[in-house]
């Protein structure tokens, strides 16, 4: 899949049912797009993964409740993609704590082998310094955002609590590779 079809196919399952889930794939894209410089071969693929990232909240994919899952499994059975396009939406941003959290864990790692290393932090970075409506953000903002739009309680804020610590982790490497501190991009 080429980074074009990527970007057709989040926006046919975006942008009219959840406009503000598109503004937000919009940014990590481009996110992605800017530190792909980075990821040698793996770039093309990375780049497809941020802009399909969140599909499995379209309302015609939603099957577990879990986006990841569900958009990576539309992408295996329907779209065709790649293995590795497929598991890096499947694990994207820590999904393996929601997972767990959620009792689909085994579904997950059988159906798409973790990935990890530079991808998967370059995912992670992506999606944790873009806003919910596509702006660069700090990461520390962006947990903040995401913890108090769920709400206390809930398994999504939960699980982003429990994964913080290595999507700052994931953060740090990322920008170290950068050299600099790219605007949103920080940990601080």
């Amino acid at each position: 899949m080429e980074a074009d079809d990527a970007r057709m196919l989040a926006r046919e399952l975006l942008a009219e049912p959840l406009p503000r889930r598109w503004a937000h794939s919009q940014g990590v894209g481009r996110k992605a797009e800017a530190v792909a410089h980075l990821l040698g071969a793996d770039a093309p693929t990375v780049v497809c993964a941020a802009w399909l990232h969140d599909i499995g909240y379209s309302p015609t994919l939603v099957d577990t409740g879990m986006h990841q899952l569900d958009g990576a499994r539309y992408l295996r059975d329907v779209a065709g993609a790649d293995e590795l396009l497929c598991r890096l939406v499947a694990h994207h941003s820590c999904a393996e704590i929601e997972a767990h959290n959620r009792g689909l864990h085994g579904q997950l790692v059988d159906e798409f082998p973790p990935t990890e290393g530079l991808i998967a932090d370059a995912m992670t970075y992506a999606d944790m310094t873009t806003t919910p409506d596509g702006e660069p953000v700090h990461v520390q903002q962006r947990l903040a955002e995401i913890l108090e739009r769920y709400g206390e309680g809930d398994l999504v804020a939960e699980s982003i609590r429990e994964a913080s610590p290595h999507i700052v982790a994931s953060m740090q490497r990322v920008v170290a590779l950068l050299g600099h501190k790219p605007a949103g991009g920080t940990t601080s």
